[in-house]
């Protein structure tokens, strides 16, 4: 057959397949470089995202174990029956650890699955045996925005509840009073991820019971550490299926599981409730098509991986670290309690901790927040910082892990530094002219044009992640005082334009 003479659409050479195959040892520098400019996910000193177990053998083991799994497809467990040995084994110690008798469930990519899937559960269960037609899930305003995007993804109205403006918990009774007859679901987090503090679990799922509401419980970041927290002896609310009115729960290991992205497990009190999950489907000509999560083919790797790290860790292993995650806590919660103008906020239940920069007056100042944690940056921190939302203060966030044990004297020590050069600082200000002019926007009708001039302004706008400005203080500030629309559409912009083909 001749070669197609039309003409390439598109050709960037940067980004294009090279015409000759390039050696291997070359292409692993070039990803060795790439990798330089990321913040280390090792070390302890960045405070999200990543989970440092500071044992290299872990990691060492996670990658042997990939490779072994790395060309096996988990579409289809009776073609690769280890696919199922392998789950089983993984679900099952979940299940030992956070289910009831009876609880089944599913391996998936990460939380953001696991609360997908667990949404959907809940939508399908509702529909099926209660008639409802158009759903609501009632949720803390402090809950993960996967449950929002799960809603936005399979038309879920989202109802959202505020929060105990001082201990940042949500208010069961507050959450009990919005369910309707069109709630499928409950949501109570342990912890939440913005603030560290465990909803009242078991008060909640009994309010969703009360009314015949299924009730999910959020422990993505909490379920694969809080256990083990209270097998080091610590004081521990109860949040797992063994709750009266938990029917659903999800735990992602590669966080305190410290297996790789992704894996995660959402956990239901039955196999009659996870069976309103799966998609099946045999109206084609092609094989019978049966899907327990969102993705089709899965790549064994992960399985794997997260098998082999649960092994060997065990329960001795998993127990020690969390002892050292609780002993950071102590020693940086004690820390910033003794810094000049840091507020902590809530009662962090083991791992995350969020915290606040106060002006003169001891009120939440969120310029000193942002340059706070540029000035961390500069020092070779990373903190997370949040925005003020609805009432609740702006902050920055600590992820702890074990290997931020060896680290806490000097995070505390220049962290009180850079408070202080934050305070040296000009205010992180925005124009009140500008703030009029977002207000009255419409983000749905802004052409392309306008918005790349809105992320210019902003200092958003460049040739991808090497365009973003060094200081990321003017740009949040901007971004705290913008419509929460606004806010959204000019991000997901700003993030498509990373992505340039």
């Amino acid at each position: 057959m001749p070669a197609d003479p039309s003409p390439r659409p598109f050709f960037d050479p940067a980004t294009a397949l090279p015409p000759t195959g390039r050696p291997a040892a070359g292409l692993l520098a070039e990803l060795d470089a790439l990798r330089a400019a990321d913040a280390p996910t090792r070390g302890g000193r960045t405070f999200a995202y990543v989970y440092d177990p500071g044992r290299p053998e872990v990691d060492d083991l996670a990658a042997a174990a990939y490779r072994a799994f790395a060309t096996v497809n988990g579409l289809d467990p009776t073609v690769f029956p280890s696919v199922a040995r392998l789950e089983n084994d993984v679900v099952g110690a979940v299940a030992s650890v956070l289910g009831a008798p009876g609880a089944q469930g599913t391996f998936t990519s990460g939380g953001t699955e696991s609360i997908l899937l667990a949404v959907k559960t809940a939508r399908d269960q509702a529909r099926a045996e209660r008639g409802v037609r158009q759903p609501e899930l009632v949720l803390p305003s402090t809950a993960h925005a996967a449950f929002h995007k799960a809603a936005h993804y399979l038309g879920v109205e989202p109802v959202v509840v505020p929060v105990d403006p001082v201990t940042y918990r949500a208010v069961a009774s507050d959450l009990t009073a919005a369910i309707t007859d069109r709630t499928v679901l409950v949501v109570a987090s342990a912890p939440s991820y913005a603030h560290g503090v465990l909803d009242p679990v078991a008060e909640i799922a009994a309010g969703a019971a009360e009314r015949g509401v299924l009730c999910h419980v959020d422990a993505c970041i909490g379920g694969w550490f809080l256990p083990f927290l209270a097998r080091a002896g610590r004081p521990v609310e109860p949040f797992g299926l063994s709750v009266p009115g938990v029917t659903s729960l999800s735990v992602d290991l590669h966080k305190y599981g410290y297996a790789d992205k992704g894996a995660s497990v959402v956990l239901y009190r039955d196999a009659e409730l996870r069976r309103h999950q799966y998609f099946a489907h045999a109206g084609w000509p092609g094989y019978p098509v049966v899907n327990p999560t969102a993705q089709g083919t899965k790549p064994g790797g992960l399985l794997a991986q997260a098998w082999a790290v649960l092994r060997h860790l065990g329960e001795d292993g998993y127990t020690e670290l969390t002892r050292r995650v609780a002993g950071a806590a102590d020693e940086v919660l004690a820390g910033l309690r003794a810094t000049e103008g840091v507020r902590v906020l809530g009662e962090p239940a083991g791992s995350l901790v969020a915290f606040t920069v106060t002006d003169a007056g001891d009120a939440p100042d969120l310029s000193l927040v942002l340059h706070t944690a540029d000035e961390m940056r500069a020092r070779g921190w990373y903190l997370q910082p949040q925005l003020s939302h609805a009432g609740l203060p702006p902050n920055l966030h600590l992820t702890l892990t074990p290997a931020t044990a060896g680290q806490v004297g000097a995070l505390l020590t220049d962290l009180a530094d850079a408070i202080e050069a934050a305070r040296a600082l000009a205010p992180a200000t925005v124009d009140p002219a500008l703030r009029e002019l977002a207000a009255a926007l419409d983000p749905d009708a802004l052409t392309p044009e306008e918005v790349a001039g809105f992320l210019a302004f902003a200092g958003l706008a460049g040739d991808g992640a090497q365009g973003l400005p060094a200081r990321m203080a003017p740009v949040l500030a901007l971004l705290d005082v913008l419509p929460p629309r606004l806010k959204e559409r000019l991000l997901a912009e700003f993030v498509g334009s990373l992505f340039r083909v």
